[in-house]
């Protein structure tokens, strides 16, 4: 019977999604005929059991090389075998079925270091304190805590900067602040909020370092760029603000009486932002037509990648108009489709390109973010020039983007290959475009 931690009826959500759980559900799927399956599965670093909602006494987030963590990537090593067997026995293998996996997005530990340096996690666990820091009865953190830093930016704001602008927040560590009223991104009130918040400052709790809480700031003029722009405007921030990733931003009392910096040990592995650690993920083909290349970093991709690469290698279609492209790199070059095989170089190198100018981490994203930021926090004559000119370039972005993305559709589900002497033309665009908005401002 499919049940929750309590024992109630029905599918468990998110703690209840052990491996053994998720791949569990996919077997029986596969085993009575369902071709398409897909299963998330909760991450490994956190204890989902007992049920988080009704013990509190458990320890939620996990430190590297902590027992709990240890074990329970043992019993996910232990379901994934399961699995493979179970579906080999029935006849599902790779030889004959497509396997994809993946993660949503990579996370960054935030603590300090184990009480025993020594410990590898396997024949010695690692020791690590889960402590509420700093308090009144623990006024100094262990060095051995874990826990994000739970940062209260109204009351930094007020007691700082004595900003008190009404605003509501997406708690995060890349926080959508919305200004109430919903003022013009160049609008005073805008511009000094942002200003102000790029400049707080937080304690480290584990350090005792004073350092500034925010890293990068986008507006909607640098949103657009990155496709962060809602289908709703009033669900559009009015900024997004990218913390130091040990850092997780939200709206509290208008003073720092609690402390607004606040080591929280519930949570220990920070995700949604833009640090490396996060931004840095994997994926895993196999199935008929699939190269064995091993563990390999030479292939650029992200997740909109993924749906046109399956329904390519799958001989599918849909009316979806794909973001992404088909990672040719990843097949046997007999199992691409004629169009995909025809001027096969220069269909790669559009798509590399492709990805560098329109993939939120590629180069032109990267760029973004950095002149968004010297932009919201510079003067008025900076961020007049530095957004105007980043409009601009959006605009030539998207054109260019487009014509591409029409290039590589066709070529994957159209049967059309690219035409050479325009896909050159649309490289040299995009080359030229990564050039100059890497000219915006100095990367850091």
């Amino acid at each position: 019977p499919i049940t929750d931690p309590a024992g109630n009826p029905g599918f468990p959500g998110f703690d209840g999604m052990s491996a053994s759980v998720s791949l569990g559900w996919v077997a029986a799927m596969q085993e009575q005929g369902i071709p398409v399956t897909f299963a998330y599965i909760s991450d490994a670093h956190d204890l989902h059991t007992p049920n988080p909602a009704t013990d509190t006494t458990t320890n939620m987030a996990q430190g590297p090389g902590e027992a709990g963590y240890v074990q329970q990537l043992h019993a996910y090593d232990q379901a994934f075998a399961k699995f493979f067997q179970r579906l080999a026995a029935d006849g599902i293998t790779p030889d004959n079925t497509e396997f994809v996996f993946t993660v949503e997005e990579g996370d960054h530990f935030v603590g300090g270091q184990p009480s025993n340096p020594g410990c590898d996690g396997v024949t010695t666990p690692c020791d690590w304190s889960h402590v509420t820091c700093p308090t009144t009865t623990t006024p100094t953190c262990p060095s051995n805590d874990i826990g994000e830093i739970n940062a209260n930016l109204r009351g930094l704001l007020a007691t700082e900067r004595n900003n008190t602008t009404p605003f509501d927040v997406h708690s995060d560590m890349a926080p959508a602040v919305y200004l109430h009223g919903n003022p013009a991104r160049d609008a005073a009130v805008t511009r000094t909020f942002e200003r102000d918040i790029g400049a707080v400052t937080a304690t480290d709790p584990y350090t005792g370092l004073t350092e500034p809480v925010t890293d990068k700031l986008v507006d909607r003029v640098g949103m657009k760029t990155l496709h962060m722009i809602t289908g709703d405007p009033l669900r559009t921030p009015t900024f997004v603000d990218f913390l130091d990733p040990d850092y997780f931003g939200f709206a509290g009392a208008s003073n720092c009486a609690s402390p607004c910096a606040q080591v929280q040990p519930g949570f220990a592995w920070n995700h949604g932002g833009i640090a490396p650690e996060i931004a840095t993920t994997w994926v895993g083909f196999a199935g008929p037509g699939f190269r064995q290349l091993g563990q390999t970093g030479s292939v650029w991709s992200d997740h909109t990648d993924l749906r046109p690469t399956m329904l390519s290698s799958l001989g599918l279609r849909d009316d979806y108009a794909h973001d992404g492209r088909v990672i040719t790199d990843l097949f046997d070059p007999g199992a691409l489709p004629p169009s995909l095989r025809t001027n096969g170089n220069t269909l790669r190198r559009l798509g590399e390109v492709y990805k560098q100018v329109n993939a939120p981490f590629g180069a032109v994203g990267g760029a973004t973010i950095d002149a968004s930021t010297a932009a919201l926090l510079g003067d008025d004559a900076t961020y007049q020039r530095l957004e105007g000119t980043l409009e601009q370039l959006t605009a030539e972005r998207d054109a260019v983007a487009a014509a591409m993305r029409q290039l590589l559709e066709a070529a994957a589900f159209d049967g059309r290959p690219v035409d050479e002497r325009q896909a050159e033309r649309l490289i040299t665009r995009g080359e030229q475009l990564i050039e100059r908005f890497g000219k915006l401002v100095p990367r850091s």
